[in-house]
């Protein structure tokens, strides 16, 4: 059984150079490729794809339009093809929080060359759409194919020795998600009272997304919601959300946290990695962390997730039902990580809980 994709994209080069790709994947098949969403609509009308691969900035009707009629219709894995500006940004995060699974990013130069070089990544982004449980329901997510080289959290910093030294009570809750974590992190973070502790997340995102990503979520959380930026200090009440393309590490002096946001290799084909935060957590919070894995393809942040719980943090997944894509908490389960897991709606609880355990 082949993955059925139907690429809607107004330009005619974007279309030739995706369907050459994704028709040259094993077990995938682009059955149609269409300008735009009235084509498809039309084309759906007789044979429905398994996963669409939309362009969202297009004239007569734009992608967002688009993606809200099919959800609202039947559900259907959406992987979102946009521009790496802080326009394409904006509408990604739209079109994210209408329902889409993943996001590619394209520039507007050099497409070809572009395309070839990140093939990897959307024919990734593709099966696991493909395996995405859009309702939410028990879906089985697809397992990834799993790349030849793959750097771990070595290459930015060394494994925690023993455990941190537990001079301060300050908690710190550390979350890691990827595919279909910005609905996910919506989820817990509008859950969550003003005063809670201090988090550092990770989502797997392109680099000017996850300034509009956290614009996004601040506008809507009763704690306040900002990219991280070096040096920023982690304190109760305050989100700090990795940059992408750049790798997020939390480091302390005394008795406060603060984050360092650092270039590098990627670490499980991701920068920012949830494993390079993950084990820097482990290094300097270690009992006074809590470590949260959800939604997402692959395995970044399983081996971290397993460190912060050797350093005596502790860690929780989100359950298989809830997530969107079963990866990175299946593979964290699976390595002997994760202390619990819960569906999506009580993690927010948790992590005030945390909080609790704490004040004595």
């Amino acid at each position: 059984m082949s993955i059925e994709v139907m690429i809607v994209d107004d330009s005619a080069v974007v279309r030739q150079v995706l369907s050459g790709l994704l028709n040259g994947a094993q077990g995938i098949v682009v059955t149609h490729a269409v300008a735009n969403p009235l084509l498809a609509i039309e084309r759906m009308k007789t044979q429905w794809p398994d996963v669409i691969v939309l362009d969202v900035e297009m004239p007569r009707m734009d992608g967002i339009t688009f993606l809200r009629k099919i959800m609202a219709e039947r559900p259907t894995p959406v992987v979102i093809c946009s521009t790496l500006t802080e326009k394409g940004a904006q509408t990604s995060m739209d079109a994210l929080a209408a329902g889409a699974v993943a996001i590619i990013t394209k520039p507007r130069l050099d497409l070809k060359q572009f395309l070839h070089d990140s093939a990897d990544e959307l024919v990734s982004a593709v099966r696991a759409a493909a395996g995405a449980n859009v309702r939410r329901l028990a879906g089985r997510a697809a397992a990834p194919p799993q790349p030849t080289v793959k750097h771990n959290a070595d290459v930015i910093l060394p494994p925690a020795e023993g455990r941190a030294v537990l001079q301060t009570t300050e908690r710190v809750v550390a979350l890691g998600t990827s595919t279909g974590g910005t609905q996910a992190l919506e989820e817990v973070l509008t859950a969550l009272p003003r005063v809670c502790p201090g988090i550092v997340i990770v989502q797997h995102m392109p680099e000017k997304f996850t300034a509009a990503f956290a614009a996004r979520l601040d506008s809507v959380c009763q704690i306040s919601v900002k990219e991280a930026a070096n040096n920023d200090r982690v304190v109760p009440g305050r989100a700090l959300i990795a940059p992408g393309g750049k790798h997020m590490l939390l480091r302390r002096t005394g008795a406060y946290y603060f984050v360092e946001v650092v270039d590098g290799p990627l670490v499980n084909r991701h920068r920012p990695s949830v494993d390079v935060l993950f084990r820097s957590v482990a290094r300097c919070a270690g009992a006074n962390a809590l470590g949260v894995i959800m939604t997402g393809m692959g395995d970044d942040g399983a081996a971290g997730l397993l460190e912060m719980l050797k350093a005596g943090a502790r860690t929780l997944a989100q359950d298989e039902a809830s997530c969107v894509v079963y990866g990175m908490p299946k593979e964290a389960v699976k390595r002997g990580g994760v202390e619990k897991t819960l569906p999506l709606n009580q993690i927010y609880r948790e992590i005030l809980q945390q909080l609790a355990s704490f004040h004595h």
